[in-house]
């Protein structure tokens, strides 16, 4: 599973927010925040190879560069965030999406 990875790879305030009653495109957002750019790029490469495994699937697509501080892995009905501490504080999405429900948040 997507959050036991994160966790499992120190990825920290891991948040899963349910998107089926707001917005249409995706069921879920899945978002953390890694500590490094390391990090994230080795958290990127670790769930890429694990949906692989679990659903045999690529990710429709996948978004982001170091200097943006935000990667996004697009699985259609799961949309990861990945993001840096300051891009997280500035785009907020928990504040943006906050009509969705909170299944799972792991500080």
């Amino acid at each position: 599973m997507t959050v036991n990875k994160l966790e499992e790879h120190q990825a920290v305030n891991i948040v899963v927010l349910d998107m089926h009653e707001v917005t249409s495109f995706t069921d879920y957002f899945v978002i953390c925040t890694a500590e490094s750019d390391r990090q994230a790029k080795a958290l990127q490469q670790i769930l890429i190879e694990d949906f692989k495994k679990e659903q045999v699937a690529a990710p429709l697509s996948t978004e982001g560069e170091v200097e943006s501080g935000w990667w996004l892995l697009d699985y259609n009905t799961v949309i990861v965030h990945i993001f840096s501490a300051q891009a997280r504080t500035f785009y907020r999405l928990e504040e943006f999406w906050k009509a969705a429900p909170v299944v799972l948040k792991i500080q």
